[in-house]
């Protein structure tokens, strides 16, 4: 096969950040998907719908003359949002709400400590039949790094799930077999998102001959026999797990420092990072419904019309790409080969 052509698909986890650096990450995206579930974690935190259409309008400007691409934007759970701030969210191109245990990533200082105080907001979403998007990590000195999202899934998540049985819920950037198999454990109203980097790497490939900071991201990398499981499903045709880049950037000197910032940046190659890891896997007809099809059905959005075209042409991974302040992206796999190409 040296050309696959898949309906366009979509990214249902990124983060795009704010104000000058659009101007770089709206485009990474915009050329290879369609739509793009935007995070909240900025600063101050998107909690009203008010800041979350003003953020799309921010996003909107950068979009390349030609282009198509629609954000669907996301509020932050945290104390300050409301039961009347949910309602308000119904039909104004609000798709999810953001839950983050407090300081399980990125500016998750604004998250949630005690979930129980927020099951008014959490009834109102699953009435309204509004996502709740789940970083799925327990956080606490007593907890190893490496069990942090197995130990959410026992502690949080299968409360909440007995609680709140008719909220949808997405799991993003799932990272070990235990995830994989609570969410086959629920016939409906679970699903996941699994990234790139988690796909492609193991714990090794950031730690192993010494430290590779780009690699480091949150939830962190894991052993290979849960890579092998999120590769399987992945590729199983299951409709719970879609695609979600989970694609954020950081300035290279804030990820090669003394305490570097969680994320790994692959907006610009992720599509073709999937078909690389689908072809070696031997399902690159499984593709389309990962990327394209199976987010946009746990939505209820409609499936996109359009199409890409990838190509089998060998390229190599930029080692650096512009960012803003005069700094640098190090993006996912810089300096590495991979087989496929976007047209």
């Amino acid at each position: 096969m040296s050309t696959l052509t898949i309906t366009t698909p979509d990214d249902m986890h990124v983060h795009l950040r704010d104000d000058d650096a659009l101007a770089i990450t709206v485009p990474a995206t915009a050329k290879s998907f369609a739509r793009a579930i935007v995070m909240p974690n900025l600063r101050p935190a998107v909690t009203t719908v008010k800041q979350a259409l003003a953020y799309r309008d921010r996003i909107l400007k950068h979009v390349p003359e030609g282009v198509d691409f629609t954000p669907l934007m996301t509020l932050y759970l945290n104390p300050s949002l409301t039961v009347p701030e949910i309602k308000h969210s119904v039909g104004s191109g609000i798709y999810g709400v953001k839950l983050y245990p407090h300081g399980a990533t990125t500016h998750a200082d604004q998250g949630v400590s005690d979930l129980s105080e927020l099951y008014p907001v959490l009834e109102a979403m699953q009435d309204a039949g509004l996502p709740l998007l789940i970083h799925g990590e327990a956080v606490g000195n007593d907890i190893d790094i490496f069990d942090r999202e197995t130990i959410f899934i026992e502690r949080t998540l299968g409360p909440l799930r007995q609680t709140f049985p008719a909220l949808k819920m997405v799991l993003e950037h799932i990272t070990t077999k235990d995830a994989v198999d609570f969410v086959k454990s629920i016939p409906n109203g679970l699903a996941a998102t699994i990234t790139p980097h988690h796909l492609k790497y193991n714990r090794n490939a950031m730690l192993e001959g010494g430290i590779r900071p780009h690699l480091y991201c949150m939830p962190i990398l894991k052993r290979e026999l849960h890579r092998d499981a999120l590769l399987a499903a992945a590729i199983s045709g299951d409709p719970r797990f879609f695609l979600g880049t989970d694609s954020a950037p950081h300035a290279r000197l804030k990820k090669e420092t003394a305490c570097g910032c969680a994320g790994v940046f692959s907006a610009p190659h992720a599509i073709a990072w999937y078909a690389s890891m689908f072809e070696e896997a031997g399902a690159l007809d499984k593709l389309e419904a990962f990327a394209s099809h199976f987010g946009a059905d746990f939505y209820g959005l409609p499936r996109n019309t359009g199409t890409i075209t990838l190509m089998k042409q060998a390229q190599t991974i930029p080692a650096s790409l512009p960012w803003v302040e005069g700094d640098v992206l190090i993006p996912m796999g810089a300096g590495e080969k991979i087989s496929w190409n976007l047209s």
